[in-house]
């Protein structure tokens, strides 16, 4: 989750990005435009019967719409969705491992994605100078990664637009609905869900679900 930051704080970003927001509105104005008619078939997938209902069918299309509506706002940041999330990742962890950041494998973990997908993930990062990847002191199998001053001032610009994307979204959805979406998602998201799953268990904060 995105850390919470000063309403001063807030409010001097705001002010410090507007010129550059309402140089790039229009861009923005026309990709939010061009996702209206983008909407999924409502079938599961071609040749499934019509009783067919999966759960992980209506999260990917829950995610995806999610995903373009937060990429659009973030256009005049220069960052996507998935690069913000990383961005805050990295930046949320750095108290707790201090100034090496945290280890690859502990972002992978909080992401729930492979090795392989973060490093693509951070490629464009690193490259454009906003995050800088750095071998352990004593192992150095070990990667950690840190974000640079730019990248921090880069992420900060783009957790005022998240953060109003978001407000957006849940204003839309209703705030229980969005924390009981936000709930289901964590719980989804979990070991304890994982772990129930493989050895065929319910988690015990499982409800009863539709079959997939």
């Amino acid at each position: 989750m995105l850390s919470a930051q000063p309403t001063s704080q807030i409010c001097a970003l705001c002010n410090a990005s507007a010129l550059n927001y309402f140089v790039r509105m229009k861009k923005t104005a026309e990709s939010f435009t061009s996702l209206k008619g983008r909407g999924e078939p409502d079938a599961e997938a071609p040749g499934m019967p019509n009783d067919f209902v999966c759960i992980n069918s209506s999260l990917r299309r829950a995610a995806r719409r999610l995903g373009q509506l937060y990429d659009v706002a973030l256009v005049p940041t220069g960052l996507t969705s998935t690069q913000t999330l990383l961005l805050g990742q990295i930046d949320g962890l750095a108290a707790a491992y201090g100034e090496d950041g945290p280890t690859l494998q502990v972002l992978a973990g909080r992401l729930a994605i492979q090795i392989s997908a973060l490093t693509h993930a951070l490629r464009p990062l690193v490259r454009d100078g906003l995050v800088e990847v750095r071998h352990d002191t004593h192992d150095r199998r070990t990667k950690h990664a840190v974000l640079t001053p730019l990248g921090k001032a880069r992420y900060q610009q783009a957790y005022v637009v998240w953060v109003e994307a978001n407000r957006r979204v849940e204003a839309i959805l209703g705030a229980a609905a969005a924390e009981k979406l936000r709930s289901l998602a964590d719980d989804v998201a979990s070991q304890d869900f994982l772990d129930a799953y493989v050895s065929g268990a319910k988690p015990p904060s499982s409800t009863e679900s539709s079959e997939c």
